[in-house]
Order: structure tokens, then C-alpha cells, then sequence
């Protein structure tokens, strides 16, 4: 209403200026000419003026001899005197007779209307307007800085629309079979909590989701709004930490009581560890504002105060920094784990992002989800979609296995650069070292099988040997970690039979580093070493105030240092001489690889088997 209120204001200020605009502007009229006193009253004397008009202090002339001939516009003659002096008064004064007075029509006209109201009113009117302008936005501007200083505390929680809860249900999510099961049972609280009351059973006041991200934590969330078909306040744990010490709290309150309000409901606090962290730990103390705003959190959730009906989910991918009064039953009864997909899931998963895109008949999506362990949900989304914009920038109608086969790469390992220039030299070096992965990786029984061997740079890499498991792994065994430091060392093994190890380059820096890491693990985290034992070696603590390993707390000797250090170079050191003595017994089978690779850049997995079988 206030706006409406305001723009007819407007628009009637801007139709009186308009007004007094084309009032005082003289459109169609010709110029005058000013004369003065003496110049009137000669013409008096000789005859010439035929009228006169006076209009407060303006006097107007018309000449005899004035008269327009066809189409000329009469030039009428003005001069001015005193507003309070008779015109007769004037031209006596000036020694005109009373006779001559008599030649010539005299005219007074009194102003009137608008334009005396304008010129009577405005100057004294206008900057009493202009003032009460001023103070009216000034007053705009405060009322608007208290109402923000009043909702300051108030919680930015969104609801969910209805028409957007229709759009996503457990259908819409592809496998999480466990973690579906747990969040239905919260759904069938919320629709009939009186079969469960009836029970004894209470309804649970929090579940927490833990996940890597990207596995579809927030995607269930949704999912649990559509089901539930009750009101679903969603925020974020950034919004609730402002610069001012209370204003966290404040909203936290806010949130709860808004809950309250519309119960049954869902709070959906996505991130929580940005408020959540432990408290009592990090450098020079907690943030005061952020353990405030976790204690309002823990007190609106199991406090004093009934919060019936109103169901926490929350979501995060560090529950190892979450303070352990969040965690205690009463507050987050429920934990649900939302893992990584496995191969069926992964393959349910891409039939939901394939359904509404045109995939081409050589597209099989359980050969896809075998080439894609480890993929979150968004991985796999992010992977269709990369396909299909490859699709289009190719020109071609439908997305073939060829282009998903391309982006899975894309995805791993970055775009292709197809522009870097390379000396002869350079790929043959290139392709030798990727023929030793390669090699090394098909002749170890414990090694995952080679997809695709690449001489064509991407991201960071030079060239690339893809590998991947042809099951999913939630175990490694020692023999396998073996094995994949054999391969990690089969580059830097071939270039130095080649070129010598004078001449080997810096492209097997990466692998040396991976083969150093993964020996460093088997000693130190897996207790795999013969030589010192079944322990583990170093605690590393977490910084919660920066929520990530900064340091490694040694809880060895020196002696035992130097003991891990030639463990660990034992290993890679019998790596090493594996590789070697697969790639001196193949020599031949590398080089026709190389030639391979020379020739076409890429060899698929059917093509690399049939070489290393021929």
C-alpha cells in the first residue's frame, strides 16, 4: 500500500511541474519588444498606439501600424513599471494630455489562476517542500536501519515451497538403502506419531547425516521435506555466526521458535560444523560466538523447554569435529552414514541423471559404473552432464559411450591439451614411461587391470596409464599395496633402462612420491611390516579450530625413526626390482606398445590385452 501511496505522489509532482513548465514557457508566441517610458509616450504623441494593456506591473502596446499582414505574427511592444502606479498617473507625469489619453483603448487586467497562484504561492511554498521532502526520506532511512537493527536476531530460515516438495522424494534417490530405511522412520513419525506413541516410542528430536561430500546428504534432506509433506526450514551453520557476540543464539531461538509454531516441522541445518565444533580446543581459545550459538543449539534441543514435534536434520562431512554433547542421545539420537555408491547404486544413479538426456545404443551404464569406483552421486551427475556438453560441442545428436568414456577422464584428470607442443623426444619418453605402468601393473597379479594408456597430456600430466578395480574394494591387502607401488615405480624403472638413470627426467617426481606415501602407510598406519611389527607409529591431532591435520605427534624414538626410514626404503627398493625384472622379461612387448602409442596416442584395454598377449 506504502508503495502504491508513494508512486501516485510522484507521478502527481511530476504532472505540476509539467504544468508550471508549459505554463511559463511561451510555445506559438512571438517575442516581445521591450520599450521604455519615453519611447511610449512619443508614440502617444504621434498616434501610433492603438491599445493598451496593463497586467500588474506590465504594460503590453499594440502599435497602429502593427497590424499582421497575412501570415506574420503582430510584434507587440512591453515595458514595465511600478505594480502600485496608475498608468494615467504615469504618462500625466510624462506631460501626455488628457485628449491623447483618450486616442487608445486602455486595458487592465487583473492576474488570476494558476500562474498567480504559482508565482504568489511557490516561493514561499517550494522550500517548505522541498524540507518536508528531505525529512521524509530521512525518516525512510532510520525507520529502515531500526527494522533492520530490530530483525538482526531473527533467523533467514527458508521454507520450502510446496510446489518444489513434489519434486524430490525417495524415488528421486538412487540407492543409500540403509540410510533411506532410518530417514522413512522419521517420515512415518512426523504422518502418524500416534502408532508409535501408543508404543512408548517418542519421536526422535535429531538425525545427523555423515558423508563425504557429495554423496547426496543434503539431496536426502529434500527428499525427507517431500515425503513428510510438513513445513521444512532449511539453513545453513554459516548463518547463524555474525560479528556480533549473541546474534548466533538469537537466531537459534529464532529458528526453533518458528518450528514450534507450525509443529509437526523439520529444521534442516546443513554444514553444521560450522557451529558445532568441539569446544575447548583450537589456538588462543574458542570463538565466543560460535560456542554460544552451539550452546543455544544444544539447549533448543534438549533443554528445559518442550520442542515437541520438531525434528533436527543436520548434515556434515566432519563428525570427527562435532562437539560430543551434539552427539548424545536426546539431541541427535539417529546417525545415518551416507557412504559412497557402490557399482548398483552407481548404476541406479545413472539411470536417474540419464533419464531425461538421449544416450546413443552403444551406452551401457553398468560398464560406465565399473569405470567409476569411487564417484559420489554429484561425480556421477557431473560426469553425464560433461558428456553431454561434449556431445553438443561435437555436433552430434545422441551421447555416446566414446564421449562418457572421455569425460570420466576429463573428470580425473582434467581436459585434454591437445595444443601443448611436444619433440619427438618428448613422447617417446612419454610413451615409454606410460608403457611401464602399464606393463608392470598387467603382469602383477595383484594389480588393478589397465582401462587406458594415453600419451595425450592432461591437467598436470604429461601422459596417463588409467587403472581401476574391476569390483569395489572396502579392503586392501598387503600384496595389493605391493603392487601398486611396483606400478607407481614402472615409469621411472623404464625410462632408466632406456636413457640411464643420468638422463631420467623430472616426470616420475609424482610417482616417486605416491610410491614413498603408500610404503610410508603400510609401515606406519597398517602395521604391515615384517621387520617392526604390528603397531602403528605416529598420532596425528586434529586442530579443531582450523578443522584439518596440521601436525603429527611422534610417539617413537629416534632409533625407531631411522628403523621406519630403512623399512621404508626397503620396500620400494624390492618395488623396484620387481619392476625391473617384469619390464627386462617384456622389453618387447614395451616396445611395441611405444609403437603403439607413437602411432594413435591412446590404446584402449582391449587393444593394450591383445598386445601384451600377442
Amino acid at each position: 500500500m506504502s508503495t502504491l501511496v508513494k508512486n501516485i505522489a510522484l507521478t502527481i509532482g511530476a504532472l505540476l511541474l509539467l504544468a508550471g513548465i508549459f505554463q511559463f514557457l511561451p510555445f506559438g508566441k512571438t517575442e516581445p519588444e521591450n520599450i521604455t517610458i519615453e519611447t511610449l509616450v512619443s508614440e502617444i504623441k504621434k498616434n501610433e498606439v492603438e491599445r493598451v494593456l496593463v497586467e500588474g506591473g506590465t504594460i503590453t502596446v499594440t502599435r497602429r501600424d502593427s497590424t499582421p499582414d497575412d501570415n506574420q505574427t503582430p510584434v507587440p511592444q512591453v515595458l514595465h513599471k511600478e505594480p502600485g502606479e496608475k498608468l494615467s498617473d504615469l504618462l500625466t507625469n510624462y506631460g501626455v494630455k488628457p485628449e491623447e489619453l483618450q486616442q487608445f483603448k486602455t486595458e487592465v487586467k487583473t492576474e488570476s489562476g494558476f500562474r498567480y497562484w504559482m508565482g504568489s504561492v511557490l516561493p514561499f511554498a517550494l522550500p517548505i517542500l522541498l524540507f518536508i521532502v528531505l525529512m521524509y526520506f530521512m525518516a525512510r532511512q532510520v525507520s529502515g536501519a531500526n527494522s533492520r537493527a530490530m530483525t538482526f536476531g531473527q533467523s533467514n530460515a527458508r521454507e520450502q515451497e510446496e510446489d518444489e516438495k513434489s519434486k524430490v522424494t525417495f524415488n528421486d534417490v538412487a540407492g543409500m538403502k540403509e540410510a533411506k530405511n532410518e530417514l522413512e522412520e522419521v517420515v512415518d513419525f512426523l504422518k502418524s506419531p500416534a502408532r508409535f506413541s501408543e508404543m512408548g516410542a517418542k519421536i526422535p528430536k535429531g538425525v545427523l547425516l555423515m558423508g563425504s561430500p557429495g554423496t547426496g546428504k543434503t539431496l536426502l534432506a529434500k527428499a525427507v521435506a517431500g515425503e513428510a509433506g510438513v513445513p521444512f526450514l532449511h539453513m545453513s551453520g554459516s548463518e547463524f555466526v555474525e560479528m556480533f557476540v549473541g546474534v548466533g543464539a538469537s537466531r537459534v531461538r529464532d529458528l526453533f521458535r518458528r518450528a514450534l509454531k507450525v509443529a509437526p516441522a523439520i529444521i534442516f541445518i546443513d554444514e553444521i560444523d560450522a557451529v558445532g565444533r568441539r569446544r575447548g580446543a583450537g589456538l588462543g581459545g574458542s570463538h565466543d560466538e560460535r560456542e554460544q550459538t552451539l550452546n543455544q543449539i544444544l539447549v533448543e534441543m534438549d533443554g528445559f523447554a518442550p520442542n515437541a514435534g520438531v525434528i533436527v536434520i543436520a548434515a556434515t562431512n566432519r563428525a570427527d569435529v562435532l562437539d560430543p554433547a551434539l552427539l548424545r542421545p536426546g539431541r541427535f539420537d539417529r546417525r545415518v552414514t551416507v557412504t559412497p555408491p557402490d557399482i548398483n547404486d552407481r548404476e541406479a544413479i545413472l539411470k536417474i541423471h540419464a533419464a531425461n538426456k538421449p544416450l546413443a545404443e552403444d551406452v551401457d551404464l553398468r560398464q560406465i559404473a565399473q569405470r567409476t569406483p569411487g564417484f559420489t552421486g554429484a561425480d556421477l551427475a557431473n560426469l553425464l552432464n560433461e558428456a553431454a556438453i561434449l556431445t553438443v560441442r561435437n555436433g552430434e545428436k545422441r551421447i555416446a559411450s566414446r564421449s562418457i568414456l572421455n569425460s570420466i577422464e576429463k573428470v580425473l584428470l582434467g581436459p585434454e591439451r591437445k595444443s601443448r607442443v611436444m619433440s619427438e623426444k618428448d613422447r617417446k619418453m612419454t610413451a615409454y614411461h606410460e608403457a611401464g605402468h602399464a606393463i608392470v601393473g598387467f603382469f602383477s597379479e595383484h594389480a588393478d587391470p589397465v582401462r587406458k594408456i594415453s600419451i595425450i597430456s592432461r591437467g598436470h600430466a604429461g601422459g596417463y596409464t588409467l587403472k581401476m578395480p574391476s569390483e569395489d574394494k572396502n579392503y586392501h591387502t598387503k600384496s595389493e599395496f605391493i603392487a601398486d607401488i611396483a606400478v607407481a615405480l614402472g615409469g621411472f624403472v623404464a625410462e632408466t633402462m632406456l636413457y640411464g638413470g643420468d638422463n631420467v627426467s623430472t616426470g616420475p617426481s609424482s610417482d616417486l612420491r605416491t610410491a614413498t606415501q603408500l610404503a610410508r602407510s603400510l609401515v606406519m598406519d597398517y602395521g604391515m611390516s615384517d621387520t617392526l611389527g604390528q603397531r602403528t607409529y605416529g598420532a596425528r591431532e586434529d586442530l579443531i579450530f582450523l578443522g584439518k591435520e596440521i601436525h603429527e605427534q611422534r610417539d617413537y624414538s629416534e632409533k625407531v625413526a631411522e628403523q621406519i626410514d630403512a623399512e621404508v626404503q626397503k620396500i620400494i627398493a624390492e618395488c623396484r626390482k620387481r619392476a625391473e625384472e617384469i619390464l627386462t622379461k617384456h622389453r618387447s612387448k614395451m616396445d611395441a606398445l611405444v609403437a603403439e602409442l607413437l602411432k594413435n596416442e591412446s590404446v584402449e584395454q582391449e587393444e593394450f590385452e591383445a598386445i601384451m598377449k600377442a
